[in-house]
Order: structure tokens, then sequence, then C-alpha cells
């Protein structure tokens, strides 16, 4: 399924941002943004090298701190009501990014903030910031989830996202009507065609990742093993270990979901525009300041045009799945998940016990059988 069209706005600026990058392969990027080179190399040169700024614009800073200090106020005050969800901290780097000079403390800035309305004191302080893991390459774990489904005026939305673990970059913000397995490999086929194949994906045990019968596997999760990317399940009931997706949730929430859309399409217009916002010009705190398109690189692994083959070497001992999930093998029926159905798997003797068999698809383990216990 081709990406789905966003506006030119949008894909400027993330465009930009990438190619921009030190080392971005710009041919490449050209390509999967399904434009020519001519066409991108003309982005940059109008952008510049400054991620957001996409028009011709002064970027003449103020020359005097007493004379200008009204109109920053103002500056301050008017990107507040742009972002309403957005602190000092974030706000003075936004402007500092924007080419904005002698800009007040973030402290003054609170304060200005708080003079004129525009935040709770209460609320502020209690806000405390976190650290957590992270990956140490972009593409090395990409976090998916649905957000909780709620109501539109016409129908109901299921907001599909996707985030890299290193960088926080929002790889996919989807407005979709269900949560089925079907819907999501249509718009992951889309965000692979684009920012390629990452290593490993991070989801939760519920549907369309995990079955209703306590699998860990579908057969989404079997299409994402073939293309080559290793699919880890979080523990039951600890939705922290997908907690940058959880926490791009609540950003979400706070700055989009705060009013009413009156269908899909108007929602994922939203979704796009914010999307293009929260990676080019929102400062992630956990990221120094920085935007998550400044770490973000796609990754060198492009979408292939067709699933590959399924290879295993010579000593391995293939099965393939029969209907509901069954295979036999030395005279046993042993059970691995219909999700592999019709697919071959591979047994590896364990070579530090007898009898113990780890069961392979494509380069994942999914089942392990003890033969003696059989």
């Amino acid at each position: 399924m081709p990406w789905q069209e966003v506006s030119t706005v949008s894909l400027r600026k993330e465009f930009v941002t990438l190619a921009s990058a030190e080392g971005a392969n710009r041919s490449e990027l050209c390509r999967r943004f399904g434009i020519s080179r001519k066409t991108g190399y003309k982005w940059l040169e109008r952008a510049g090298a400054a991620c957001g700024v996409l028009a011709d614009a002064s970027r003449r800073p103020a020359h005097s701190p007493w004379r200008t200090e009204p109109r920053l106020e103002q500056l301050i005050l008017a990107l507040r009501d742009e972002h309403p969800a957005w602190g000092a901290r974030k706000l003075r780097r936004r402007l500092q990014d924007l080419g904005q000079e002698c800009l007040p403390a973030p402290s003054t800035m609170q304060a200005i903030l708080e003079r004129h309305g525009r935040i709770d004191p209460q609320g502020s302080r209690e806000h405390r910031s976190w650290q957590r893991f992270e990956h140490a390459q972009p593409n090395a774990l990409w976090q998916m989830d649905f957000k909780g489904h709620f109501a539109l005026q016409t129908g109901r939305c299921h907001p599909l996202t996707v985030l890299d673990d290193h960088s926080r970059f929002a790889l996919c913000l989807e407005a979709c009507a269900n949560e089925q397995g079907q819907t999501v490999q249509q718009r992951l086929s889309g965000v692979f065609q684009r920012y390629g194949l990452p290593a490993r994906i991070g989801v939760d045990n519920g549907s369309p990742w995990g079955d209703t019968f306590g699998s860990p596997y579908t057969p989404l999760v079997a299409w994402l093993i073939r293309l080559g990317v290793s699919v880890s399940h979080s523990r039951p009931y600890h939705p922290q270990t997908l907690g940058k997706d959880e926490r791009f949730h609540r950003t979400l929430k706070a700055e989009v979901l705060d009013r009413t859309y009156s269908d899909l399409p108007e929602l994922q217009r939203r979704f796009d525009d914010w999307r293009s916002v929260y990676n080019c010009e929102r400062p992630h705190e956990a990221l120094g300041m920085q935007v998550p398109a400044s770490r973000y690189r796609p990754s060198p692994r492009p979408m292939p045009q067709s699933l590959p083959p399924i290879e295993y070497s010579p000593g391995d001992f293939v099965r393939r799945v029969a209907d509901q999930g069954w295979l036999s093998f030395r005279g046993r029926p042993l059970h691995v998940s219909k999700a592999f159905a019709g697919l071959p798997v591979a047994l590896r003797p364990r070579p530090d016990q007898d009898g113990l068999f780890e069961v392979f698809f494509c380069h994942q383990k999914i089942a392990q059988f003890d033969l003696g216990n059989l």
C-alpha cells in the first residue's frame, strides 16, 4: 500500500531535516519520499540547513534587549498559544532554532507565561521528568502500539503509533478504523518503504500482535519475521516496557486529542501536521532539547519488493507446519502456532542437553521442546 498522502509542507519539512543530516544518502531519500532528485535539492536549497524553515523568512535577531522586550514577550506568548502544551524550555529552544537571539532565561519565560495566564504554576511544580534507557542507534528498536480508541462524530478512531526508541522519532501516526492485522500490515508497508526496516519491533501482548489464546505469534508477526525484523513482546501487565510510546500517547492526547473530530480523514490531516511538528519542531527534554528528527536516520535496510525465500542451514530438521499450528517430529506431534500454518520451520538440537530442540521460524526462535519429557 503506498504511503498515505500528507501535506506538502509536512513532507518537505521531514525530507529537509533527514536530508540535512551528516552522511545522509539524499538520492535514496528522494526515492523513498517519491520525489525527483531535482525536487529534493530544490527543497534543500530553499530551506537551507535548518529544520522547519521552508519559506523565505527574516532570521534577523533582536538587536536591543531593552527595546525588543515587549516584542519578545509577544513572540513567546504567540508560540505558546500555538503549542499550549509546551513549557518554557521547549518554547525557548524552538525560538532559538528559528533564529531568535537575546531570549530571556527559561525561568523568566516561565514567569511571563504564568503572568499572562498561559500556565498553571501548581501543575508546573508537579511536573517531573525522568530518565529512560535508550538504544544507541536509530532503528535498533521501534516501539509500536495502538492508543486507546475513541469516538468521532462519525465512527471511531484507533490510532496506530510507531516510535523509534533511540531518537523518539514518530515513524507512524495513523488514524485507523480498526485494530486488525491486515490494517497494521498495510500501514507498516508504507512506513518500511519510507524509512526502511528496523532490527526489532517491540509490542505488547494484545491483538493483532498476540492472539486471544496467549500465543505471541500472529500472521502479522510472522510477516514481520519473514522480512527480517525481530519481534519482542512486553511482559504482561508491564506497559512501561513500551514506555516511550506510552509517553508519546500522553503527548498526543494533550496536544491533539483535546477536541472532537468529524471523521478519520479530518483527524488524519491533523495527525500528519502534528507529527511533522513533533518530529521537526518540538524540542524534546529527554534529547537535551533537540528535536527527534535531529537524531533519526532512515534504516539502510530497504523494504524488499517481495518476501524473501525461507532458507535454513543444512543441519536443520525442517518441517512444514500444518493447520492449527501442528507439526510432526520423530513420531511426536508438536504444537507451535497456527500463525505459521503452511510455512516451514527448523528444529535444532541444543548441544548442552540431550533431547532438547529449539524451533526457529526464519531467524527467530519461536518454541522449545524437550523430547525426553513428551
